[in-house]
């Protein structure tokens, strides 16, 4: 499994990568929605991206807009790790093309559970 984990927060990437890299994922990371952009143009498709919502520069929902919008990106599994647990911004996000939503904090049991919903694990 290939997968972009895009958030701000250092720390979060490093625990959602340990996750992925403990049950065989291969992890590139971003910073930003303009950096999972970048990185999408220059990795192999990827078999999931997870994407915090509150981010500087792009944040998550407007990267998840601009991917669903391309053609090459627009069947990419998307996962919205977030702290915004109110049930309109889980509908917003679910319209806009996510896949999976998950509010922090989480467990590892519950990635693995939201990539086996998405066929990934």
């Amino acid at each position: 499994m290939k997968a972009l984990v895009i958030d701000d927060s250092k720390a979060m990437r490093i625990i959602l990568k340990q996750i992925l890299e403990s049950i065989g994922g291969k992890v590139e990371e971003a910073r930003s929605g303009t950096e999972g952009i970048e990185k999408l143009k220059t990795m192999e498709h990827p078999d999931v991206v997870l994407v915090d919502w509150n981010m500087p520069e792009m944040n998550g929902l407007d990267f998840l807009r601009s991917i669903r919008s391309e053609g090459a990106n627009r069947k990419i599994p998307v996962m919205v790790v977030t702290t915004e647990s109110e049930a309109s911004q889980i509908e917003i996000a679910l319209e806009a093309g996510a896949d999976e939503y998950v509010m922090k904090p989480f467990t590892k049991t519950v990635i693995e559970e939201k990539l086996r919903l998405l066929g990934i694990k």
